[in-house]
C-alpha cells in the first residue's frame, strides 16, 4: 500500500528537474510531516526532514515587526508554535493547487522551490579597513532554504489586511512560483538577489 501525503497525495511519480537541489528536497514517503523535533540540532539534517515539513515550520512565525516585507509592516502574533494550524494551512493549501492545476500539489511545490533559489547572492568583504560586496555562488542547500523563506513570507505579506485567508495565498503564490510568474514575491527576491550579485562581480 503507498504512502501518502495526508492520505492523499503520492510521491512516486515527484520528480525534481534541478539535478543541484534533488540531494536537498527530501521527497521520503510520509502521511504527516511531523518529525517531534527528532533531527533538532543535528547539523544537516534539515535536508533528511521532508521538504513539506520544512514548508509547515516555516509557516510557523510571527509578525516581522520593524522590518518591511513587500512593502508593509507586518505586525502579530502569527502562526508561532501552534504546528497543527500550519498543518492545516499547508494541507488546505494543497487542495486549492489541486483543484486550480488539475496535478499534483507536491510537484507544484517542487517546481515552485527549485524556481526560487537565487544561483548567486553576495557577501561582505574588508580589506584594507575598506568594505565592499563580491558575488558568490549559492550552494544547493541554501537555495532551498531561500526558496522556502521567500514562499512563506510572500504568502504572509499578500494575506496581511487583505480578504483572502494565507491558505489561498500560500496556494497562489506556491502557482505562481512554479510557472516563475513575475507577479510571485518568491521569484522577484530571486530576481533581485541575482541581480544585485550580478552587479558586484
Amino acid at each position: 500500500m503507498e504512502i501518502k501525503l495526508f492520505g492523499r497525495w503520492g510521491f512516486s511519480d515527484i520528480m525534481v528537474k534541478d539535478e543541484g537541489m534533488k540531494r536537498y528536497i527530501s521527497l521520503s514517503p510520509i502521511y504527516i510531516p511531523h518529525k517531534s523535533g527528532r533531527l533538532t540540532g543535528k547539523q544537516f539534517a534539515k535536508s533528511k526532514m521532508s521538504v513539506v515539513e520544512r514548508l509547515v515550520n516555516k509557516m510557523m512565525r510571527s509578525g516581522q515587526g520593524t522590518k518591511k516585507v513587500a512593502g508593509k509592516f507586518i505586525r502579530g502574533g502569527g502562526n508561532t508554535g501552534k504546528k497543527q494550524n500550519a498543518l492545516k494551512i499547508v494541507e488546505k493549501a494543497f487542495e486549492i493547487i489541486e483543484h486550480k492545476t488539475k496535478k499534483n500539489p507536491l510537484q507544484v511545490f517542487v517546481d515552485a522551490l527549485t524556481n526560487t533559489g537565487p544561483r548567486e547572492e553576495t557577501t561582505t568583504i574588508i580589506y584594507g579597513g575598506i568594505r565592499y560586496h563580491q558575488a558568490v555562488d549559492v550552494s544547493s542547500q541554501r537555495r532551498v532554504d531561500f526558496g522556502l523563506k521567500y514562499i512563506s513570507l510572500g504568502a504572509f505579506a499578500t494575506a496581511f489586511r487583505n480578504k483572502k485567508n494565507i491558505e489561498e495565498c500560500l496556494a497562489d503564490e506556491i502557482i505562481a512560483a512554479s510557472n516563475s510568474d513575475p507577479k510571485s514575491y518568491a521569484v522577484q527576491r530571486k530576481e533581485e538577489t541575482e541581480r544585485i550579485a550580478q552587479s558586484a562581480r
